[in-house]
This record gives C-alpha cells, structure tokens and sequence, in this order.
C-alpha cells in the first residue's frame, strides 16, 4: 500500500485497513465534500487491493452511465474484445459478478464506487441492482464495497438510510473532513512549503483545508501572491469553483446559493427568521432540508443555544472558501493580477480576518479542550445570542464551552498582526458582556473568561482580573 504519500487521516487508514483482516465482506460509505481527498486516500490505501473501480460521470444519462461502466470493465479485465454495453443496471452488476468470480484471488479484493449520486441517476434502477449485487453476491465473497460521494446528503437518504435492499447493511462510515490546522501544516511541509503558523492560518481562512485546493501553494511566493494567482487570476483554480461546487452536490443549488449568500453577509452567524428576510426563501420543509444539506455536507455550522434555550439556532457559513468567494473573489476578481497583494491591507479585510478567525476556532473545538485541560471532561459546545429586553441590552457570544464541572468558558476571540491589547473601554465592554450573560442565563456555574489570540496579550492594568485563560494561535495546530 502506498499510504506513506497520504498525510494526516490516521483514523481513516487504519478504518480501511482493518477492513481487510475481516472475516466477512464489508460495506463502507466515505463522505466528504468535493476535493477534500476521498478517492485520493481509497485509491491510495487499497492500491493493489481494487479489483474494480467506476466513477460516476456528472450530468451524464442512464446510457451513458452504462456506456462508462462497459469501458471501465473492459479496461480492467483487459478483454482482447471491448465489452458491449448492458442494457440495464441489473446486467451490468451481473457482468461485474461473472468478472470477479473469474479473478479470485486468496486476499480479499475491493470493489469502489466513485461518485455514487452520479452513477444513480433518476429512475435508472442503479441502487435497486446495487442491492442485488451486495445481497446476492458481494456479502457472502469476502470483499470491501466501497462507495463514495461529494453529495453528503444524497448519500445519506439514499443509501445509509435506505429502506429497501440495502437497509442497515452498511457495516462503516467514514465522514472525510477538511484537513486540520495541524494536517494542513503537515502537507504543506510534504510539499516543501515552509510558512509559519501566522501565514498557514491565513491561507486557511481563505480556502480552508482542503487538499486539492492546497497543493496549488507554492513555495518563494507569498501568502498574498499565492491567494492572488489561486484566486483572482482568470486561470486560477479558485477563481471560479464556486459555481462548480455546489451545483456539483445539489439538486435544485439555487436554494442552497441563497442560504450561502444570505449567511456571507453576516459573518458571525443569522438565525433561521433572519435567513428568510436576507434570501428570497420561505419557511418551510424546502429550507429546513436546504440546512440540513449544508450541515451534512460541512457548508453551514448549526450553533445550539447554550442549554437549549427557546432561542433559535444560529447558523453560520463556515466554509472558508465560499465565505472568502462571496466577500471578495467574486466582486474584485476582474480587476486581475495582483488584486490582493493591495487589498489585504484595508480595514475591509482585518474586519473579514476576525470572522475568518472565530470560524477557524470554532472548527479546532478539540484543540481547544486539549490547551484547557478538560479534553476527559464532558462539556458542550454552544453559542449565546440573546436581543435586548427590559431596558438591557443584548448579548452574543461565539463560543461556549458549557462543562460538567460546573464551569464555563465564556470565549473572546482576536486576529492580530502582534499581541492584543485591552483598553480601558474594551475591558469595560467585556466585563459587561459576562455580566449579561450571567444576567440573561441565571447560570450557578463558574463563569471563567477566555481570550484566544495570534500571538497572546500584551499583559496591562485592564488585562489583569479580567481573563482567566489565555490561548494562541499555536494551540490550535496540536497535534491529536
């Protein structure tokens, strides 16, 4: 196996490999959005173990779907002859029995579906064969089934929750996410990229951790010559995957277009009414599953409210990419090369980079606990959002962290260039803030007050008595 190129993914190389001691065959779902690397690590870890592969072909029809099936067996068979096109889903599955009964092998061999969503077009009969092909054969010959999708949702109604042959026969789910900090900093050290800390956040917070869109960073550049040339730049690999990328997972992508817009303009989250107001969407079952695809699918974060108070959810658009495509990609990029490299230093931007940070916090959760010493501690994570009533006013909070030893974290979050300094006004504004926050709750819990910077506080009169924990930059690339 070729694993020794695959950086970070430990717990999911060592899922898929213990696959293959098993003494029964094994049906494994891997989910993930598009680019993040999932028929990258399949292809990586099972090697010399994938006795067949097809890949699903995007907006194509039932016959042209059979079509790509014909050629995919032909050429892995190696058949002298091209083999015709079967007429039906159920013939092509049977091909694929005949094929791999005539290729047994004493160690156990992988079957992989790329692309499932795309293979299974509508009214083609595609997840009735499948159901076949694993109930009537695949399940009692020892081998791996592997399908793989970008379209989280669809993988999940349809397959995992399948009421039909494939019911409850999926025996792992793996959820590929997004690269870490820490990961992010391995591969970027795999590929020779030698930034600090301060610039991979940066690069992060503009196309997240994805994998394919990371290999794109080049060393000797810097991070706003690179975000120049990926992003703005007409043959940039950015500059216009955002029209690919959600049309690619959705059907019907205008809605999810209109929660993605509606969320962009409010950076530190919207609830669901004010959702509506922003987006030309109704209440309803059709937003309730348009969220739904956004959270499956790592788009939107859904914050409960900090001990299920009768507030509402607060969403957030937390893929950095479409929050960095909608905010400037999509409005500066025709004014060409070197757009960036003078747009980074406006106020626009350091207002964009506190956002961008409280999101990149609030994906390192774990991170977080493990610098706070309370990673064996059950605690929740929730954010606070109250609108001013009886003469007080209102209070949001990002982040809490709601623990069982009867404390809580109160977060306060900063980007900056240096150390962060308090002032006078600022602590006054703080300390207010918890007091709200106590006020509104009726918490008895410990309240103790956390800040989270780049690169710590610079200690003063207004710091001290006000913050009882303090963390950087740095603890959120530890490593697990």
């Amino acid at each position: 196996m070729k694993n020794s190129v695959l950086v970070g993914r430990e717990k999911e190389i060592d899922t898929l490999k213990s696959l293959l001691l098993s003494d029964e065959s094994e049906f494994v779902s891997v989910i993930g959005r598009r680019r993040v690397g999932k028929t990258f690590l399949i292809q990586t870890v099972y090697a010399d173990r994938i006795a067949f592969e097809i890949t699903g072909i995007q907006n194509a029809s039932l016959q042209e779907q059979l079509e790509g099936f014909a050629v995919a067996l032909h050429l892995q068979s190696r058949s002298p002859l091209p083999i015709q096109k079967p007429t039906t889903w159920l013939a092509a599955f049977q091909l694929l029995i005949v094929y791999l009964e005539s290729t047994q092998t004493p160690q156990k061999r992988v079957v992989f579906f790329d692309e499932m969503p795309w293979l299974a077009t509508h009214r083609s009969g595609f997840l009735n064969a499948f159901g076949f092909f694993w109930n009537s054969w695949a399940v009692k010959n020892n081998i791996v089934v592997v399908i793989c999708g970008s379209a989280a949702s669809w993988m999940i109604q349809k397959v995992v929750h399948n009421k039909g042959g494939l019911y409850n026969r999926i025996t792992k789910r793996l959820h590929l996410h997004p690269f870490t900090l820490h990961e992010t900093s391995l591969y970027l050290q795999k590929r020779r990229v030698n930034f600090n800390h301060y610039q991979i956040a940066e690069l992060y917070m503009a196309m997240g951790g994805i994998p394919h869109y990371l290999k794109e960073i080049q060393n000797g550049e810097s991070v706003a010559q690179n975000i120049d040339r990926i992003c703005f730049e007409h043959n940039g690999i950015l500059y216009d995957e955002f029209r690919l990328l959600y049309s690619s997972l959705f059907d019907h992508s205008e809605n999810h277009l209109e929660v993605v817009r509606a969320l962009a303009s409010k950076p530190s989250g919207m609830t669901r009414t004010e959702i509506i107001n922003h987006s030309k969407l109704t209440n309803g079952g059709g937003l309730t599953k348009t969220l739904e695809e956004l959270a499956y699918s790592g788009f939107v974060t859904d914050y409960t409210p900090f001990e299920h108070l009768k507030r509402e959810t607060l969403y957030r658009l937390t893929d950095e990419y479409s929050l960095f495509y909608v905010k400037f990609i999509e409005t500066l990029k025709k004014q060409g090369e070197g757009t960036w490299k003078s747009f980074a230093q406006t106020p626009v931007y350091r207002i964009w980079s506190g956002y961008a940070f409280e999101n990149l916090c609030l994906k390192h959760i774990s991170e977080i606990k493990k610098k706070l010493g309370i990673s064996g501690i059950y605690s929740s994570v929730s954010s606070f959002y109250q609108k001013g009533k009886d003469g007080m006013d209102g209070c949001q909070i990002d982040l809490l962290i709601n623990r069982n030893d009867q404390v809580i974290n109160v977060f306060e979050i900063k980007w900056a260039s240096s150390e962060y300094i308090i002032t006078k006004s600022y602590s006054e504004t703080l300390r207010k803030k918890i007091s709200l926050f106590k006020y509104y709750t009726k918490t008895k819990k410990q309240v103790f007050f956390s800040i989270l910077t780049t690169y710590g506080l610079l200690p003063n009169e207004h710091s001290r008595g006000l913050v009882d924990k303090e963390l950087v930059l740095d603890d959120l690339f530890t490593a697990p």
